[in-house]
């Protein structure tokens, strides 16, 4: 149950409602958040003893920072937060923003199972310094996760969120696509300002660019595979595991996008989609920390049960980026 001290939380944030300015974003004009740019999420590193690494984040945090990202994404799917307790979660989501430059967004996935914990761990989120919630879809009884059930789930979290509330559906790791009609009920809604899509289906996120189109609301492409594609249908930017890596170069597509020259923007669309899928389908998190140690980041180990790659794995994993002239 919710206690005192959250219900006076929620009150407080609700009361501010989007008229604070906190790191570039405002709102008395009745406009919802403008989110568009690329996000890195940022994976979680851990010591060789599992425990979490804070120096080692805010390093990463540091170089990370030199590029014109929009801002971060923590406690998505690449920084293992199923395997973090809860005050883990809300001490990454602290050392980040103490990190972040005052001008970036902190996007924080704050999705649980229950409506409940979601509402709690949002407004936690938000205490310790996040801009933006990303909420995940719960999946575990996802037989009974009907368009109904999800409109109410996310309804009531954007209710009772001190700070706006992005969708996430990615159903690779879940099992299930939020539906689009009811992304388009949900987009309707004051606090909710946006989707990030990592299914891949540029089909999908084309139909909800234009379903939603009446309605102040914004579509992230979830991986840098399909992020061209994304802009083409009218998304306004991504959340792209390779931009740990390679994000120079996924801030280059960005721009390409943005000014119209679509023919540099396909050649390097092409050399990424390899390394791309390396780092998220293919090989997944294990695969990203170990190409972040190539380049000059650091990945280290991945929480129990992950594993890291292979030796055979680590080749292959090799072989996408050097085949494309990035190694």
């Amino acid at each position: 149950m919710l206690g005192p001290q959250v219900w006076s939380s929620i009150r407080q944030g609700l009361s501010r409602g989007l008229s604070r300015n906190m790191r570039g974003w405002a709102s008395g004009e009745g406009r919802k958040v403008d989110i568009a740019g690329i996000y890195p999420p940022v994976t979680t590193p851990f010591t060789a003893t599992a425990e979490v690494d804070y120096e080692k984040l805010e390093e990463n945090l540091h170089k990370l920072g030199t590029f014109p990202f929009r801002g971060f994404v923590v406690q998505g799917s690449n920084g293992e937060f199923p395997f973090l307790t809860s005050s883990e979660r809300l001490e990454v989501v602290n050392r980040v923003c103490q990190a972040l430059p005052k001008d970036k967004f902190l996007l924080a996935g704050s999705g649980c199972e229950s409506t409940q914990a979601t509402v709690e761990m949002t407004v936690s989120m938000a205490q310790v310094g996040a801009d933006i919630a990303l909420v995940v879809t719960p999946c575990y009884y996802r037989g009974r996760m009907s368009s109904s059930a999800l409109i109410h789930h996310y309804t009531k979290v954007a209710d009772l969120s001190p700070i706006p509330v992005v969708l996430y559906s990615v159903p690779a790791n879940t099992g299930l696509d939020l539906p689009v009609d009811a992304v388009v009920t949900l987009s309707q809604h004051p606090n909710i300002v946006g989707i990030k899509d990592s299914g891949g289906d540029v089909t999908r996120i084309a139909l909800i660019v234009h379903k939603t189109k009446r309605q102040d609301f914004q579509v992230l492409a979830g991986s840098a595979g399909f992020l061209l594609a994304s802009y083409a249908v009218g998304a306004v930017g991504g959340v792209c595991a390779l931009a740990n890596v390679l994000g120079a170069q996924v801030c280059q597509l960005e721009r390409l996008c943005l000014t119209g020259q679509w023919e540099d923007a396909q050649k390097l669309q092409h050399r990424l989609i390899e390394p791309n899928t390396a780092v998220t389908r293919r090989f997944g998190i294990p695969g990203l920390k170990k190409a972040m140690d190539w380049f000059g980041y650091y990945g280290g180990p991945c929480r129990a049960p992950l594993q890291n790659l292979s030796p055979t794995e680590e080749e292959a994993l090799r072989m996408d980026f050097t085949s494309n002239g990035w190694l």
